[in-house]
Order: C-alpha cells, then sequence, then structure tokens
C-alpha cells in the first residue's frame, strides 16, 4: 500500500457489502490520519482526567492550609510547621500534574493541525518525547493515568515509526527534543504562575520557623 493511502485511505473502488467491510477491516491498516485522531481524542480525556485530579489537590490544598491558619491561631507554629511541609508537598504535585496537562493541551494542539504527512516528523516526534517523559514524572502524581499515558505514547510512537520506514521521513531527534523541552518549559512557567494566582502564600512566620529544618536537610 502506498504511503499516501496509509495517511488517509480514500480506496472508492471497495463495495459496500458486509464481505467488504469485513476484508477490510481484517486486511487494511488504519490509516495513520485516522490514527492521530484517536490519540488526540485520548489526550483530550486525559486533560479531563487531570482535570478532576487538579480540583481534589485544591481541595487536599484548602484544608491543609485551614490548618496552618488554625495552627497559628493557637500559636502552635510546631504543627503550623508540619502542615506547612505538608502543603509545600502538596502544592509540588498540583504543579505537575497541571504543568502535564498544559503540555497535553499543547500537543493536542499541535496534532489538530497535522494536514498530511510531511507534518508527523515535526509535530509527532517531540510529542512523543514529551509524553514518555511526562509517564515517568506522573506515575506518583496522579498513577491511574500510567496506562493512558503509555497506550498514547505507544500509537504515536507506532504512527512515526510507519512514517518513517514507509514514506522515508526524515527524523531529526536532537531537534525534536529541543523542542519537546522547549514545550515543558513554557508548560512549566504557566503552571507556576496559576500556582500562585490559584493557591494563598503561606504565612511567613510558618516559613521563618521551618527554615532551621530545611538548613539540616
Amino acid at each position: 500500500m502506498g504511503f499516501a493511502n496509509k495517511w488517509e485511505n480514500k480506496d472508492k473502488d471497495q463495495g459496500p457489502g458486509l464481505f467488504s467491510r469485513l476484508r477490510d477491516t481484517v486486511r487494511t491498516p488504519t490509516p495513520l490520519k485516522s490514527q492521530i485522531e484517536v490519540a488526540n481524542r485520548q489526550i483530550r480525556l486525559l486533560i479531563t482526567q487531570m482535570d478532576g485530579a487538579v480540583n481534589r489537590i485544591k481541595q487536599r490544598d484548602a484544608t491543609i492550609f485551614r490548618g496552618v491558619v488554625t495552627a497559628l491561631a493557637k500559636h502552635d507554629n510546631q504543627h503550623a510547621a508540619i502542615y506547612a511541609n505538608e502543603l509545600t508537598e502538596v502544592r509540588k504535585m498540583g504543579k505537575m500534574v497541571t504543568q502535564a496537562q498544559l503540555a497535553l493541551e499543547q500537543i493536542s494542539l499541535r496534532l489538530g493541525t497535522i494536514t498530511d504527512i510531511g507534518d508527523i516528523a515535526t509535530t509527532l516526534a517531540p510529542a512523543v518525547s514529551v509524553i514518555r517523559g511526562m509517564k515517568n514524572t506522573l506515575s506518583s502524581a496522579l498513577p491511574e493515568a500510567d496506562r493512558e499515558i503509555g497506550e498514547i505514547s505507544g500509537l504515536l510512537s507506532s504512527v512515526l515509526i510507519d512514517a518513517g520506514t514507509t514514506g522515508g521521513l526524515s527524523l531529526n531527534f536532537e531537534v525534536a527534543n529541543e523542542d519537546a523541552l522547549k514545550v515543558m518549559e513554557e508548560a512549566s512557567a504557566v503552571a507556576e504562575q496559576r500556582m500562585k494566582d490559584s493557591f494563598p502564600e503561606i504565612p511567613v512566620s510558618v516559613i521563618s520557623e521551618r527554615e532551621p529544618e530545611d538548613l539540616s536537610a
């Protein structure tokens, strides 16, 4: 099968009968365009799933922050510092999930711009690199998404390999990795700002209480 057909199956000669449809299901590879669309739908679902995770983190953050405030009201700086340490870890997780979500949104937008086989090399290579790195990062913060991320990575990798072997497209992995790093850096900067906008600052008195412990770590 020619690579153009692999991109988008436009064979008009096949009959509409049941046998033809069964034959196509068994013998005809899924066009690359359709595979990319499937991967993009999975990414959108994962982004929605991350919305739920971010909301849970916000709720957890609000609960712990109230613990900080309550402890400070009782002049219990020791427990306020314990709560603050826990709050720091929760916010690290929040930033991690938010950064991954923002990166996936960027990837989804890029996948939506692919209109022909020539776009595959420049779009999919950095996307695969970002998603593979994300899988390791999110394993602790969002273990329930591990399988979905693996499936998306595998599907896009398969399309990329098929494009390279069948279509003769050259893949510049150095450029792809640089592009992937840029996506993650931009997502990190936006995630940092979102965290500042969405979460109240830890009181200065608690930060001062934590400093000796941090210095001895």
